[in-house]
């Protein structure tokens, strides 16, 4: 069978099942769950000791409230579990692919994930396509933080071009100007455009102080931080566009996507169990929020089961689409600050945090930018960096930054604090 047929084939479950109950759901959900234990308590000697630490079988997960019993999987036990990747992984999962994530909380760690993982990430991008009527023939563009250089393509890419015939395609570096992405998605005419929403925000901001429209932009897609309300009014009452977020992570793939009819997010049922837990694990109720906990049912290469992202929401009710897929009302995850360059410049903050436990062992970082020069970086360390390794780490990060900012490096023994809301930002800007 062709990758296409594969993914043809997906996508039609994927129509039918969010049809069914969340009862319906919930069974589909246990039974994976219990096929996804028992493969990872023989191959995965980290969570072996989990389900024993717990009391547990891993046919017990096919009882209602079971998973409630084992205690949450953190990211920094994820960081340090050397034993926590399954020593086999079956065939038909294969290949494998290492991705890397400093996530919500500013510490870095590896997972690896499979060719079926892949698959539900293409199937549940799709979804959201379908679901939002996105009109595959007109011009897309994407601003993201791993396209490095300025992109044009005659297709979208996949998934959308494996199944559609699809206009082209504009990709833009996240660390261009915020002048020059509002100058090529204008000459551009992009219809569709995929953005970061602090981007976005300085879109909008740079649009209004400009009186700049895009006459041609009818949808945009937010992903990859928070998406505040006021940031989604302003864009949408200033390009007269619809705005649909997509709550995603590098480890577990699409986790929510945007309800077209109530606008609250649909989790991705099939592939994952997301639960909004207080600080005892437990669940919460409708309208409370809590941490999410993260159950990937089809990494069956490394057991992200209970993993506690570091992400914040609040749980939400049965939506009145009809869809069962359970929701989620509010996100509340990070915002990336834009940095302020020298010049007064405003881009996306690529931070170079993929090499860092290859320079030194750091646990944990943050940037504050205190102004136009200046940037605090704040380290957690398994131990003390040598003279030589901060030397290299400096380096490493003013040429991520892209300017040789002053950085001065500040200690942390344990963990570096969290704002005064309780939410984590690995870089923040001051700067004016």
């Amino acid at each position: 069978m062709s990758a296409v047929e594969i993914l043809s084939r997906r996508l039609q479950f994927l129509s039918a099942s969010e049809r069914k109950t969340c009862e319906e759901i919930e069974v589909l959900q246990r039974n994976s769950l219990v096929a996804l234990a028992q493969h990872c308590a023989v191959h995965s000697a980290h969570f072996r000791r989990r389900l024993n630490a717990a009391g547990l079988k891993a046919d017990d997960f096919a009882a209602p409230g079971v998973l409630e019993k084992l205690p949450l999987l953190s990211r920094r036990e994820l960081q340090g579990a050397t034993d926590i990747f399954c020593t086999a992984v079956p065939k038909v999962h294969m290949p494998l692919y290492e991705t890397r994530t400093s996530g919500s909380t500013g510490e870095p760690v590896i997972v690896w994930r499979t060719a079926i993982n892949q698959l539900d990430w293409l199937s549940t991008t799709m979804r959201e396509h379908l679901w939002h009527d996105r009109d595959f023939l007109q011009p897309f563009c994407a601003i993201r933080a791993n396209i490095s250089n300025e992109v044009s393509l005659n297709n979208w890419g996949a998934p959308a071009a494996l199944l559609r015939k699809t206009g082209p395609l504009l990709g833009l570096p996240i660390t261009m100007s915020i002048e020059g992405q509002a100058e090529r998605i204008g000459k551009f005419a992009a219809h569709t455009l995929l953005v970061y929403p602090s981007d976005l925000a300085g879109l909008v901001q740079h649009c209004e102080a400009h009186n700049i429209v895009f006459p041609a932009l009818k949808k945009i897609i937010t992903v990859g931080e928070t998406l505040y309300p006021h940031v989604r009014a302003d864009a949408e009452t200033l390009f007269g566009a619809s705005v649909a977020d997509m709550y995603s992570s590098q480890e577990a793939g699409n986790i929510a996507l945007q309800c077209p009819v109530s606008g609250l997010y649909h989790v991705m049922a099939e592939n994952l169990i997301v639960e909004v837990v207080d600080s005892q694990g437990r669940s919460v109720r409708e309208g409370e929020t809590g941490r999410l906990a993260i159950t990937d049912l089809h990494n069956f290469a490394t057991p992200l089961i209970r993993y506690d992202i570091g992400d914040y929401a609040e749980a939400g009710p049965q939506c009145a689409c009809g869809r069962g897929l359970p929701t989620l009302k509010r996100i509340l995850g990070r915002e990336r600050n834009l940095i302020r360059m020298p010049d007064g410049s405003r881009h996306w903050t690529l931070t170079g945090f993929r090499k860092f436990r290859e320079i030194a062992p750091i646990i944990q970082y943050q940037m504050i930018q205190s102004d136009r020069e200046t940037i605090e970086l704040r380290l957690v360390t398994a131990r003390a960096l040598t003279p030589d390794e901060e030397t290299r780490l400096i380096a490493h990060v003013q040429t991520a930054l892209g300017h040789a900012f002053t950085l001065k490096i500040a200690y942390f023994t344990d963990r570096i604090p969290a704002g005064p809301n309780g939410k984590f930002e690995e870089f923040i800007s001051l700067a004016s």
